[in-house]
Parts: structure tokens; sequence; C-alpha cells
């Protein structure tokens, strides 16, 4: 394999470059969850790679491509730049992809600057990170993209009055501004903003402080995996439903969970970009493929945006190969069909623009299965936080 610019282990981060051959053996380095409380995520990475891989094969140009996977467990950032670290030196990786959380994503910055590897989000969704590298490509969202219009959509809806639930962290802070920021614009009045800190797992403190100031809505954002799980059945348990402050949320009723949510989760309102019941024939061959592989998988956000992570990668390889610069300056623009809808990767922000649907929880009467199902575009918007 040939490297167009490499770490050089006898000058730590000195960079070594080379002309690309013409064919060459493509690495491609996945950091991401394996194991503990969010080892889903990783799982699903891989097995969207691998749907990708079965419908399009293991090579783009000529070059062959290779996936090398490395377990960060949760958030760490850094392990996150210890891992990235020996991707890039040790296994000499043309490519980085993967990243779940923001705090991992960000301690990884300097390295792919100058290394020059591009590096393909494939979730973590603080609009802050692509600033740190013009070597990150996001195939994700960000919070600013799903909460500003989750906000018009209420105060369409004739939601007045609001209070905000979210992670105390980067993409918690980034979907708390941009939801009150939309939301106050129209009129809106955001009676508390409250942040709870990421280790939380009892919300019930949280939610009885919201049921006390009887909002029309209640606004929410938690990282992915079982936060959002408990939140939810909090939610139910704690009568804000019955008091009629609706739920307003994006990922808080992602499919991995959704099953296990039950009755509670019925008319429950998110803002978002994919849903496994996407109706397209983009998406049925992606799950068709997914299943055929993996007959219990199941699609969600982390199954999304590896698997146009991958095709964007492979887009990258076909017209650069190894070469970091030319590749990112090839994706820049790229438009293509995906299972979510049609995305084109921003030139300015290099994140997806893509279409935000707004989806109700329902009980599909065929399977019996609760379902997240989208009522309609509300938004086709890119990353809405990149100039704040």
């Amino acid at each position: 394999m040939t490297a167009i610019s490499r770490f050089a282990p006898a000058l730590a981060l000195g960079i070594v470059v080379a002309q690309a051959a013409v064919a060459e053996d493509i690495r491609v380095g996945v950091i991401a969850p394996f194991s503990g409380p969010f080892a889903q995520y990783g799982t699903q990475y891989q097995q969207a790679i691998e749907a990708y891989q079965a419908q399009h094969g293991t090579s783009a140009g000529g070059n062959e491509i290779e996936f090398i996977y490395r377990d960060v467990g949760g958030v760490d950032p850094d392990l996150a730049r210890s891992l990235a670290q020996e991707l890039l030196i040790r296994d000499e990786v043309d490519y980085l992809a993967g990243f779940t959380f923001t705090p991992n994503a960000l301690a990884v910055a300097p390295l792919i600057e100058q290394s020059q590897t591009p590096t393909v989000i494939f979730n973590a969704a603080t609009s802050a990170i692509n600033r740190d590298s013009e070597f990150y490509l996001r195939t994700s969202y960000t919070l600013w993209q799903v909460s500003a219009p989750m906000a018009e959509w209420a105060y369409e809806q004739g939601v007045r009055s609001v209070v905000t639930t979210v992670t105390d962290y980067g993409p918690g802070i980034d979907a708390e501004n941009a939801f009150v920021e939309t939301f106050e614009a129209l009129g809106g009045e955001v009676l508390d903003s409250i942040r709870m800190p990421l280790s939380t797992t009892d919300f019930t403190p949280y939610l009885q402080s919201v049921l006390e100031q009887s909002p029309d809505g209640l606004f929410v954002f938690l990282p992915g995996g079982p936060p959002t799980y408990t939140f939810t059945r909090t939610y139910n348990e704690n009568g804000l439903r019955e008091d009629g402050i609706m739920f307003l949320g994006t990922a808080e009723t992602e499919e991995s969970n959704l099953q296990a949510l039950g009755d509670p989760a019925l008319g429950l309102m998110t803002a978002y970009h994919y849903s496994e019941a996407h109706d397209s024939e983009a998406n049925a061959e992606f799950l068709a493929t997914l299943r055929e592989l993996h007959p219990d998988a199941i699609a969600n956000w982390a199954s999304v945006g590896a698997y146009d992570g991958v095709h964007l990668i492979y887009e990258m390889v076909e017209a650069a190969g190894s070469d970091g610069p030319a590749a990112v300056q090839h994706a820049l623009g790229l438009e293509w069909e995906s299972p979510r809808g049609p995305v084109t990767m921003d030139p300015e922000s290099r994140t997806v623009i893509q279409n935000v649907y707004i989806r109700e929880v329902i009980r599909n009467p065929d399977t019996g299965l609760l379902e997240n199902v989208e009522q309609g575009i509300i938004a086709t918007v890119g990353d809405l936080g990149w100039d704040r």
C-alpha cells in the first residue's frame, strides 16, 4: 500500500508523503464502541458496512478496501486518540471513520490535520467538530439540523411554552441552543432549560420539575442507548403525558429500544433524518441486504450513518485513492440517494444536507411492531449551526 500521508513511527507525528499508485490496498480504520452499554452501535456500524460491501463489492476504482475495527467502549477521548494514532502509524490506514460521541471525534482532530486523513463521522453530532479539521466529513446529522425544525413544527402545532431537558455536553448544548433560539424567535416561551449530567440514570427529579411547571411541551436530547429508554419510560410513568405535556424529541424513540418501550411510546413525536420505516426503494434494498446478512439486525441512525459513510468513502477512493486532500475535495458537493432520502455533502460544513421528517410512533397493523412513521418532511437543511 502506497500512502499519500502517513505518520512515521520514528518521527512520532511527522508526516511522510508519497505519490498514490494507480491501484492500491486501501485501509479504513473504524473507531466505535464494540463493548459496554453502547456496543450495539459499533455492531450496527459493522453490519451496515458489510451490507454495503455485499451490494457493491470490496473495491472502488480498482482499489481493494479493507475495514479495520477498534473498540473505544464509550465516551473516552484519550483512548480514541490513542486508537487513532495506532491505526495511522502501525496499521497505516488511509481513512478513519466511526465516532459515535463528540468528545472522541474532537480528540483526533490534531492527528488527522497533520496526517491529512479523511475522517468520516458516522454519528457525532456537534456542529463544532467539523470546524476543527478540514478532513472531517459527516454522514449523520447535527443537533441544529433536527432541533431547529422541531421547534418550528412545535410552534405550528400550538405549543407556546416549553421546558428543555438535555444532557450536559456538546450535543445536548447544541440541541438546547437550536431549539431555544428558534422557538423564542417565533414568539414561544422557554420556562426552564435543564441540563442533566452525562452520567444520569435517574431522571425522575428532572421530570417532576417539568411537571410542576406544566409547559405545553418538553424538548429533550440524550445520547443514544440506555438513557433514551429510561428517560422515555420516566416521562410516561411520572404523568407528563397525562398532563398534556407534548414530548418533542429527536432520537429518543430510536429503533433499538422502541419495542421495549411498548404502548407508552405510542404517539410520541420526534424530528429526525431517518426511520427504519422510511418508504423508499433504496431503504427497502438496504434493509433486505442487511437482514439477509444479519436476520436480527435493527436499522437506525447508526446503520444509515455508517452505510452512507461507506458510500462516501467508496466515492473518494474511486476518485483519489489514498490522496487525502484530493479525496476530500472530490467529496464536496457529492449527491446520492440514501436509504433516508436524497443527500448532498455540503461543501462548506462538510455535513450532509438532508430531509428532516416529523415522526410519530405507531403500531404497524400488519406486523404488530412499533414504528417511527414519517408524517412528512418539515425541512431540507444542512448544518444550521455551522456559522454560529
